[in-house]
């Protein structure tokens, strides 16, 4: 039951090659590394904005006159189920 052999995994990889073709892992290939690259971005981008904003004012508290200002809003925590 242990682990997988090499001759295993060949097989595995060979009836995958079969089903799909190579042409279509090719594109799978790159539209994951594309993902993982813009992923990759994405986070440097959003660690170097944060660091910059970091000089920035802290965002506005909303005050309780302001929560109630609009007959629509309810308080969740107000509520409670007896």
């Amino acid at each position: 039951m242990g682990s997988f052999s090499i001759w295993h995994w060949l097989i595995v990889l060979l009836v995958v090659v079969l089903i799909f073709g190579t042409k279509k892992l090719k594109n799978i290939g790159a539209d994951l590394g594309g993902a993982v690259k813009g992923f990759k971005d994405g986070v440097k981008d959003g660690s170097s904005s944060t660091a910059s904003e970091g000089n920035a004012a802290p965002p506005q508290q909303v005050s309780n006159a302001q929560k109630t200002a609009d007959g629509n809003t309810v308080d969740v925590e107000a509520k409670t189920k007896a």
